[in-house]
């Protein structure tokens, strides 16, 4: 370690030479300190990454996490996952050693956060909580991989409601309703017959070319999906392995795309849908203005064909085949409020049964 002035600039330098965690020797020069006092707090800041401590500031740490993460997971999630970062936690929490940050501060960060203060928006549940998470895993990173004592967020705890609350749908009779308002437009009306009857998510309707399209078997392969990130048009791999699926359609479906795909010259690999989600965003405001139906989120169109699959019966292995979750589980937490009806119509049943039985003795 060397922190040297020089005498014509009256400015100071320094310099240090450490081996990194990794066993590798690196020699590091810097110069423009104002005072002593900046360049030894340089190169104990230098120090600490270089060995991984967790004193080391959270803005350098989170660059560890993202440049490991980076070679895993798909470069669409990274960006999501980093904008997130940048924007919601570097501004808080960034100048702060790792080791220091305790759950105190994280509620601190969440409450503020949760009334607007951090981001000066207001957010629903479900994104604070994604945005809480995004946290959680730069943490849980640091104890899984860099020995840090403990978790404060997990101390801290997760606040919001959970999904069934937050959850919005609508009716057929809503949806009938609403789909009026584009009778004269082919575009918006094609995206949300294919969005309420399918249950796709916004990004897989955003990737379907007409080859995905199987109008003699009356079905759509769902196997890419669509962002806009960094003003460039991506397409990845679904949302997760179960995400790839064929999704059979109705005949009135099959009609309104074929009806569209020959009004449009599109190639058999081009984008029938050539738009972002802001697209789908300002069509969804306008149909709702337009009809007087309440207005829902456009994800929530996904919940509204569950909800209409749970009222018609279906199973929820099928709901959840049909939606690509990973689980079944993730379909009954998901969509468990939609069944007390059912469980009901049930009771009903087993009553009607046990009654003809017991006359019939």
């Amino acid at each position: 370690m060397s922190v040297t002035k020089d005498k014509t600039t009256g400015k100071w330098m320094s310099q240090i030479r450490v081996t990194d965690w990794t066993g590798k020797t690196i020699h590091k020069k810097k110069r423009g300190f104002l005072t002593k006092k900046e360049a030894l707090a340089w190169e104990q800041e230098y120090r600490n990454i270089a060995n991984a401590s967790m004193g080391m500031l959270f803005k350098d740490f989170a660059e560890l996490y993202f440049k490991d993460m980076g070679a895993r997971l798909k470069s669409s999630t990274m960006a999501n996952k980093r904008l997130l970062y940048r924007v919601k936690i570097l501004p808080y929490f960034g100048e702060r050693p790792m080791n220091e940050i305790t759950a105190a501060d994280i509620r601190k960060w969440q409450n503020e956060l949760f009334s607007g203060q951090v981001s000066g928006h207001s957010y629903s549940t479900i994104y604070l909580k994604t945005i809480n998470h995004q946290l959680t895993a730069i943490f849980n990173y640091a104890v899984k991989y860099y020995n840090l004592r403990e978790n404060p967020c997990l101390k801290a705890g997760t606040p919001g409601s959970g999904h069934a609350e937050e959850m919005q749908f609508w009716t057929k009779e809503e949806f009938l309703a609403f789909l009026k308002g584009f009778e004269q437009e082919d575009t918006p009306y094609t995206i949300f017959m294919t969005l309420y009857y399918t249950g796709m998510r916004e990004g897989e309707l955003l990737a379907l070319t007409p080859a995905d399209i199987d109008f003699r078997e009356s079905v759509i392969h769902i196997n890419k999906t669509y962002q806009r990130l960094d003003k460039r048009d991506i397409i990845t791999t679904p949302k997760t392995p179960k995400s790839k699926r064929v999704i059979t359609i109705s005949p009135a479906l099959c009609t309104c795309l074929e009806k569209y795909l020959k009004a449009h010259a599109f190639a058999p690999s081009e984008r029938m849908f050539p738009y972002t989600k802001s697209y789908l965003y300002r069509k969804m405001v306008e149909g709702c203005k337009q009809t007087g139906v309440k207005r829902i989120r456009v994800h929530d169109i996904r919940h509204s064909h569950a909800s209409l699959l749970v009222e018609m019966g279906f199973s929820p292995l099928l709901i959840a085949e049909r939606l690509g979750h990973e689980r079944v589980q993730t379909t009954m937490n998901t969509y468990s409020h939609l069944y007390p009806n059912k469980q009901a119509e049930v009771a009903k049943q087993l009553e009607d049964y046990m009654a003809g039985v017991h006359e019939s003795g």
